[in-house]
């Protein structure tokens, strides 16, 4: 459960690539609910991706644009990574002051 006052970052980026924030006591809304649900689609993405790559890795018919694409997916799915990363550390850090 988010702590009362404490901002969570959204798994999306708002308008121009603005970091998105919820602010709720309640951590079994709709809206955390749908972020807990993006997170876990993010990262099944990302561990799909990883094992393309790792496959694609040991191929050496790979060619350098499939291998730049892969680089950019695997960049996409790193930052999501980390912004789920980000916002669990500090959903984490803030639930250890609660009682």
């Amino acid at each position: 459960m988010t702590p009362q006052n404490e901002l969570r970052l959204l798994p999306w980026s708002g308008p121009d690539g603005k970091p998105c924030y919820l602010s709720t006591d309640d951590g079994g809304g709709y809206m955390s609910r749908l972020a807990d649900n993006i997170e876990a689609v993010q990262l099944g993405m990302a561990a799909q991706l990883v094992e393309q790559v790792s496959a694609a890795l040991g191929d050496r018919d790979v060619g350098p644009e499939d291998l730049r694409r892969m680089l950019t997916e695997l960049t996409r799915a790193l930052r999501d990574v980390l912004r789920i990363a980000t916002s669990r550390g500090h959903l984490l850090a803030g639930s250890e002051l609660q009682p």
